[in-house]
């Protein structure tokens, strides 16, 4: 039986676990140094709302390039207050998949009807989960007059890519991969907040 040769100095043992583990260099090898040599815990009580914001909603970030130097994408929490609906906005070029943690969310967003557009509104509960695709105006609702609605959003962007719009319109479905053409009126900037809406 042959002996396996040891590894180089620098260099991690390739084991079952890490067959594909690549070469660091010296510097990259000491324990802690690079954001991306280990493993980030972000506890419940560390979300940081310093992120990019929609009025009547509270988004805070976990998980983010700025934090813990992730490059593929972004994770945090929305928080929508009772009888508050979110400005309308979409998320540019990033796709979202989002988690209800607690509350009643109601998602909405316009499509085309064939006799023009008609407002689809996705009602939700603890659990369940939605995916909003690069570019589609939407806002979420929170209609329960005493219960705060708690979702977790994770984006395929490094940071919270939010586009505030003055109101929803269809996404064009020749080209769904193209930014839509806003109205006229341009948005509002993503850090710019509104106020509330109270849900009818």
């Amino acid at each position: 039986m042959t002996a396996s040769p040891a590894p180089s100095a620098g260099s991690p043992a390739h084991d079952g676990f890490h067959p594909d583990l690549p070469d660091r260099s010296p510097d990259e090898a000491g324990a802690g140094r690079s954001a991306r040599a280990r493993v980030h815990h972000v506890r419940a009580g560390d979300l940081d709302g310093d992120t990019a914001q929609t009025g009547g909603m509270r988004r805070f970030a976990a998980i983010s390039g700025a934090r813990v130097g992730s490059e593929r994408m972004w994770m945090g929490q929305t928080h929508v207050a009772p009888s508050t609906a979110s400005a309308d906005h979409h998320h540019g070029e990033s796709e979202t998949a989002i988690h209800v943690v607690s509350g009643h969310p109601e998602f909405v967003f316009l499509e085309d009807g064939g006799d023009g557009p008609r407002e689809v509104r996705l009602r939700t509960s603890p659990g369940d989960y939605v995916f909003v695709p690069p570019y589609v105006p939407h806002r979420e609702e929170n209609p329960d007059p005493d219960e705060e609605a708690v979702v977790v959003i994770a984006r395929s962007t490094q940071e919270a890519v939010v586009v505030n719009l003055p109101g929803l319109y269809v996404l064009d479905p020749s080209d769904p991969a193209a930014p839509p053409a806003p109205p006229a009126s341009a948005g509002r900037a993503a850090s710019e907040p509104s106020e509330p809406s109270q849900c009818a």
